[in-house]
């Protein structure tokens, strides 16, 4: 039996090995961690909530009111009332039937695509999507094919290939992020939904690093371009531009009816706590598409062209996450070392994150950081890179 060690030594050559770093505090623009103190670019706290007034206000009188842990799982007696105004708030803000929620993102998509998929279905994956997307598509058993990123060619070969070899009733689905968690392009939704259309599949979007920063209200890249009422499965987090925790999908009634008897992240795992079900809900329903929401990603779109003026990029990001792309592991490694040296945690994203020799910074702004954290952090990166 080889020793752990092994393995270890492999990952430390590799310059792939990682380690655990303890912030000491919420998470906010700066943060303090090992003593030192470090201007935070790399949270997904997108509109800054986490830490904000307003939501933990909220958490203390979920609290208050609904105690600490939900005791059970959701099919025993672990449903209270906070998770089903949660999901109806979620229906109604996605513009869907019903929702349901999960313990996290993670445990949201592999549940779902393994409840939904079968050994003679099909799932076709964008090449970039999220690692929860690929586990849940294996997870299936159903015939696995990846497209390369944003390619609609080879997406609709793939389509046109599906509906030729399965049987009829088999099941025929497409899954993407809107926003890719390490690149922050967007897909290409309104081709999509046409060829899943044209070729009668079904398709599932990941909305994690949309939900709240595009669309109306902060309703996703789905509503941005129209195509919202042709998602088949609305999936998001709500750990990101939520500030809180947890993962939903949103869909038709016999859709979620489904999910709460197949997918088993949901059936066999206790029940979020109510009172961050009950934070949520007050989130979404009173936060993101209100002052509070638009005042927010308002700010954090002008901050993100500021970075672009300042980094000579042709245009604004469109999304809050900004790629650095350096290649090498150890190169990467090294250049987030430098950068926390001048006061920045911006930490190396490494195989199997992303392909290999594309190690980046991944740099996030929020609507917390002001436009002097920005300009220090476009001469750091000069620096550092």
């Amino acid at each position: 039996m080889r020793p752990f060690t092994d393995e270890f030594a492999a990952l430390r050559g590799a310059s792939l090995f990682r380690s655990l770093r303890t912030i000491e505090g919420p998470q906010q623009p700066r943060v303090s961690s090992g003593g030192l103190e470090l201007r935070n670019f790399s949270s997904n706290d997108y509109l800054g909530l986490a830490s904000s007034p307003e939501v933990k206000e909220a958490l203390i009188r979920g609290v208050e009111k609904w105690g600490a842990g939900s005791g059970a799982s959701r099919l025993v007696c672990g449903t209270q009332s906070p998770h089903c105004e949660l999901e109806e708030v979620l229906a109604s803000f996605k513009g869907t039937e019903a929702a349901l929620t999960f313990s996290s993102g993670y445990a949201a998509a592999t549940g779902t695509l393994s409840a939904l998929l079968q050994r003679e279905d099909v799932v076709i994956l964008d090449k970039l999507c999220h690692a929860s997307l690929i586990d849940g598509a294996r997870l299936s058993g159903a015939t696995l094919r990846v497209y390369p990123h944003n390619n609609m060619e080879r997406l609709a070969h793939l389509l046109e290939w599906a509906r030729e070899t399965v049987k009829p009733d088999a099941r025929i689905m497409v899954v993407t992020e809107s926003i890719f968690s390490m690149d922050g392009d967007r897909a290409d939704l309104p081709v999509i939904a046409a060829l899943k259309d044209e070729h009668g599949a079904l398709l599932m979007l990941d909305e994690a690093h949309a939900f709240g920063i595009t669309g109306a209200g902060g309703r996703g890249l789905a509503d941005e371009t129209g195509v919202a009422p042709r998602v088949d499965i609305h999936m998001g987090t709500l750990s990101k531009a939520a500030g809180l925790h947890g993962g939903y999908v949103c869909g038709s009634c016999a859709l979620i009816d489904l999910l709460i008897n197949r997918a088993r992240s949901f059936i066999y795992s206790t029940a979020p706590p109510p009172a961050i079900a009950a934070a949520a809900g007050y989130v979404v329903h009173h936060l993101l598409p209100g002052e509070c929401g638009e005042s927010r990603r308002a700010k954090l779109h002008s901050l993100l062209a500021l970075f672009a003026k300042k980094m000579k990029m042709p245009n604004a990001p469109g999304a809050a996450i900004i790629p650095v792309i350096i290649g090498g592991e150890q190169a990467a490694v090294d250049c987030s070392a430098r950068l926390l040296e001048s006061g920045f945690l911006i930490p190396a994203i490494r195989y199997p994150t992303v392909p290999r020799g594309s190690a980046r910074l991944r740099v996030t702004l929020t609507a917390a950081h002001e436009p002097e954290d920005v300009l220090a952090l476009v001469e750091a990166l000069d620096r550092a890179v």
